[in-house]
């Protein structure tokens, strides 16, 4: 039995949601921008939760983190979002314990991300658990978890080809676009908005179509300056907006805002216009599509396009399914040493009390007691007895459980177990 709980009686749980069982609208009711995130890990420090790592991306919102009982971590995400206990519980997942490790291999490896092999979520995880970090969140054992979860990533994604060619919403964008939209080195692109998705589909779109008619616009101009600068694109400020709307053929939408930016009533002109809304939650209003012009496409129409290239990395799950169990096996034996480790300490100090009791008594009796070489005998033999003891308890034969009670009981160990 695996060393899952903490010192305090507490399990390690993931709870959360995302895009297999919660639409858009509901992902967006649950998504955390950085303000309610620190507000969030604030809140959990408040409540004496020991360690946890919240991330929030287009396609999940979740908690990994240690509680008596998950509704600890439900109610911290529903305070600092605008969903309810009852729309989580329709659409949501709790894992316990090895489940939530398993879950979090799976999704920081790319297996469950919408489309397979996308590998954007973990650098959202490594963030997290920074953030965490600086808040003083980040135990032991979850941040040697997100470590083992990022070895694993990377293995994965040079030992298969899962990621083989480009596997993510920016490229299944720029795939509709390609398909949808003739001679597309011609036609306007405007990009709306600074989110990462946004970004990474304008330098798909920079680098396929060999476009040099795409605008940038972002309420906060020097970030979209900052981008452009990369990619030699135009700016225009956040005023020309609907002039800019009206002058192009494609338009990508990716703004970080909670309500919608774009409807119907900004868009004034008859000739076709292809909208992303690559946003959670949505940033374009669904009345645009009552104009005939328009033709409105979300992310989550995007991911479900799938191609050759797709069903290949499918044959590549099982290599990726045996690397996340070698790194996890790797995980679960570093835990299970930390088990071990408290007795095997108590049992140390209790030797060493028997040394110095000993040690004291000789040194009363024997005029010509020599201190040094007695100390460096004891203690070489305390070291090989600790030892033997450690290597025993690793022993995949041995009961472990048992034989750590046996171990207390006749040394008469008090210890205290931190995870």
């Amino acid at each position: 039995m695996k060393q899952y709980n903490n010192s305090k009686g507490n399990s390690f749980y993931a709870i959360g949601l995302s895009y297999k069982k919660a639409d858009a609208k509901i992902r967006g009711r649950f998504s955390l921008d950085i303000t309610s995130k620190s507000t969030l890990l604030n809140q959990a420090k408040e409540k004496n939760i020991e360690s946890l790592l919240v991330t929030s991306t287009c396609n999940r919102t979740e908690i990994y983190g240690f509680a008596q009982h998950p509704f600890q971590l439900i109610k911290l995400l529903c305070d600092n979002t605008n969903g309810t206990i009852d729309e989580f519980q329709k659409v949501a997942y709790v894992y316990k314990n090895k489940e939530a490790i398993s879950h979090m291999f799976r999704v920081g490896s790319g297996l469950d991300s919408q489309i397979l092999g996308d590998f954007e979520i973990i650098s959202q995880l490594k963030i997290s658990a920074k953030t965490s970090k600086k808040h003083g969140l980040l135990n032991a054992f979850l941040e040697r978890l997100i470590n083992s979860v990022i070895q694993a990533s990377k293995r994965i994604k040079t030992e298969t080809k899962i990621s083989s060619g480009a596997t993510s919403v920016s490229f299944a964008s720029v795939q509709y676009i390609f398909k949808n939209v003739k001679d597309i080195s011609e036609k306007n692109i405007l990009l709306f908005g600074t989110g990462k998705i946004g970004r990474n589909t304008c330098e798909n779109l920079v680098k396929h179509t060999k476009n040099e008619k795409i605008t940038l616009i972002n309420r906060t101009k020097h970030r979209a300056e900052r981008i452009a600068g990369k990619f030699n694109l135009v700016v225009k400020d956040y005023a020309n907006l609907q002039e800019e709307i009206n002058m192009s053929d494609v338009l990508i939408v990716a703004t970080g805002a909670q309500n919608p930016t774009i409807d119907k009533q900004i868009i004034q002109t008859n000739k076709p216009l292809l909208i992303l809304d690559l946003s959670i939650p949505k940033n374009v209003n669904e009345n645009v599509e009552e104009l005939k012009s328009v033709t409105l496409v979300h992310l989550d129409d995007l991911s479900q396009i799938t191609d050759e290239a797709l069903e290949k990395r499918k044959k590549h799950i099982p290599h990726a399914e045996v690397i996340i169990e070698e790194v996890k096996n790797e995980f679960n034996s570093w835990l299970e040493a930390r088990k071990f480790a408290p007795t095997i300490k108590a049992l140390k100090h209790k030797l060493l009390d028997f040394k110095t009791t000993e040690l004291e008594l000789q040194r009363k009796k024997l005029s010509n007691f020599n201190e040094e070489q007695a100390e460096l005998i004891s203690n070489n033999i305390i070291q090989k007895i600790t030892n033997h003891f450690a290597h025993h308890l690793k022993s995949d034969d041995a009961s472990a459980d048992e034989s750590l009670e046996l171990i207390k009981k006749v040394f008469q160990l008090e210890t205290s177990t931190n995870v």
